[in-house]
C-alpha cells in the first residue's frame, strides 16, 4: 500500500514505473527473436558496444540516444564485416569487437571529469528518470513494436530458418543487420533503468522463460513483454522500498520468476516432468 500511495504521490516515481515498463515490454519481445536465433551473447555485445557511444555523447553535450545508436549499430557491421571476411567464427568475432569497444568506452569514461551520470547508465537509476528519458523511451518503445508487427513474418521466417527464407528471396542479412538496429535502440531504451551492465538479462531472462511456456511465436511474444512488465514493477517496488540498485532488483526479480517457470511449467517444468518419469517407472513396474 506505501509503494502504491508513494506512486500516486510523486511525479519522479511515475516516470520510473512508466519507463521500467515500457523497458519490460520491448525488451521481451526483441528479446524473443534474440533468443530464436541463437544470438544471447550478441545482445551481450550490442550492449557493452554503446559505451563509448554514450561516453562521446556526454562529452559533447548531446543526448547519449544518437552516440549509443551509432555505437552499437557501427559494432554489429564490424562484427558481419570480419566474418565474412575472415577465418573467424561468428562468436570469436563477437568477442573481439565487442571487448574492444567497451574497452574504448572505459578510456573515455577516464578522461571526463565526472563521470556520476555514467556510473548510472553502466547500472541503472530508474529512480532518477528524466522527462527527456522516458519521452525517448516511449519514442523508441513505439518504433520497435511498430517494425515488429510490420516485419513479423519476415522476422518470424528468418528466425527459424534463414536458408527457407533466402529460399523465398527475403533479404536475410538487411533483416539480420535490421534486427540489430532494433537490439541497439531497446539497449538505449534501458539503459537508465537496468544500465549496460544488465541490459542482456531484461534481452534474454523473460524470452527464455516464455519461451518454456509456449511453443506459438506469437504467444511467447506476449508472455515476454509480459514477464518484463511484472519483472519491472516487482523491481522497482524492491528498489524504492529497500533503497536497493533499481537495475539489480529487476534482474533479480526477472530471474525469480523464471526459476518459477523452470521449475513449474506445465510441459517442460522440471518437477512436472520429474513427476512424469517416476509415475511412467511405477507403471511399468
Amino acid at each position: 500500500m506505501v509503494f502504491i500511495e508513494a506512486v500516486m504521490e510523486y511525479g519522479f516515481l511515475q516516470k520510473a514505473l512508466l519507463t521500467s515498463t515500457m523497458v519490460g515490454v520491448i525488451c521481451g519481445v526483441i528479446g524473443c527473436f534474440i533468443i530464436l536465433r541463437g544470438m544471447a551473447l550478441m545482445g551481450d555485445a550490442i550492449s557493452h558496444a554503446v559505451l563509448p557511444g554514450v561516453a562521446i555523447s556526454y562529452m559533447l553535450g548531446i543526448n547519449f540516444f544518437f552516440g549509443a545508436v551509432f555505437s552499437g549499430v557501427l559494432t554489429a557491421i564490424a562484427i558481419g564485416f570480419v566474418t565474412q571476411n575472415s577465418r573467424i567464427k561468428h562468436d570469436t568475432s563477437i568477442g573481439i569487437m565487442f571487448t574492444a569497444a567497451f574497452a574504448s568506452g572505459i578510456i573515455i569514461i577516464t578522461l571526463l571529469k565526472s563521470s556520476t551520470d555514467l556510473y548510472h547508465i553502466l547500472f541503472g537509476n530508474v529512480l532518477a528518470v528524466r522527462s527527456s528519458d522516458m519521452w525517448i523511451t516511449l519514442a523508441i518503445g513505439m518504433i520497435v513494436l511498430l517494425a515488429v508487427y510490420l516485419f513479423y513474418k519476415e522476422l518470424l521466417v528468418t528466425s527459424f530458418d534463414e536458408t527457407m527464407g533466402a529460399a523465398y528471396g527475403l533479404p536475410v542479412r538487411l533483416i539480420h543487420y535490421f534486427l540489430m538496429t532494433l537490439l541497439t535502440m531497446v539497449t538505449v531504451a534501458s539503459l537508465q533503468t537496468v544500465g549496460i551492465v544488465l541490459v542482456v538479462a531484461m534481452l534474454i531472462t523473460p524470452a527464455a522463460a516464455a519461451y518454456l511456456l509456449t511453443e506459438r511465436l506469437w504467444v511467447m511474444i506476449f508472455l515476454a513483454a509480459g514477464i518484463g512488465v511484472l519483472s519491472s514493477i516487482i523491481g522497482l517496488y524492491f528498489s524504492f522500498t529497500y533503497n536497493l540498485a533499481s537495475g539489480a532488483t529487476i534482474v533479480l526479480a526477472a530471474t525469480f520468476i523464471f526459476i518459477l517457470v523452470f521449475l513449474l511449467s506445465p510441459k517442460h517444468g522440471l518437477i512436472w516432468k520429474t513427476l512424469k518419469v517416476k509415475k511412467k517407472r511405477a507403471s511399468l513396474t
